[in-house]
């Protein structure tokens, strides 16, 4: 991918979540259906498409920590610790989260949300100013695609735009997800 596709994808991805649109795009991760993580009614729409419960929390992404420490009261230190030693992407639950949109939040008052490491996903949360949500691009109970070839025509069509870096390698492997307590409790939900 040249600099110049990337910055394509960029603009057009950021024209479609600015009107409230879903993306389907690569991540550090597996590709992943977004939406502009403080838009309520975006963010209703995945939970409508993934034909998913809305009291299943989705994940959010943000590109540095000044983003993350702006969307949670309270980033506990290991949290720095856990994100500079790990291997693999890895997501943190976090208490108090804050700026973004209501139903995106669990209802014990948490956000899962990872800094992602992928050059795309930076720039676009970068020139979007605010966290981007980040779920598997498939409908609930069903598998995972680990490639774009493999997502299904129903997820494909029920977004506004598809990032065209089909070629783009990802990890092909769902995040790392730690609950990371206030209280200083660490509980890995998934390696």
């Amino acid at each position: 991918m040249t600099t110049e596709q990337q910055k394509i994808e960029v603009q057009k991805a950021l024209q479609a979540l600015k009107k409230g649109g879903l993306i389907l795009y690569p991540t550090d991760t597996v590709w992943g259906i977004g939406c502009d993580a403080t838009n309520a009614e975006a963010v209703q729409k995945i939970y409508k498409l993934k034909q998913r419960d809305d009291s299943q929390a989705l994940i959010c992404m943000v590109n540095n920590y000044g983003m993350l420490e702006k969307h949670v009261d309270n980033v506990p230190k290991m949290a720095y610790t856990i994100l500079d030693v790990a291997i693999k992407p890895t997501t943190i639950i976090y208490d108090h989260p804050a700026g973004v949109a209501e139903n995106l939040i669990a209802a014990d008052n948490t956000l899962a949300i990872r800094v992602v490491k992928h050059k795309f996903c930076e720039q676009l949360i970068k020139y979007l100013g605010k966290p981007l949500v980040s779920t598997s691009a498939n409908i609930s109970s069903q598998p995972t695609p680990k490639s774009y070839k493999e997502i299904s025509e129903h997820i494909l069509k029920g977004v506004d735009y598809v990032v065209n870096l089909q070629n783009e390698k990802s990890a092909s492997q769902p995040s790392a997800i730690i609950k990371l307590g206030n209280d200083g409790k660490v509980v890995v939900v998934r390696e």
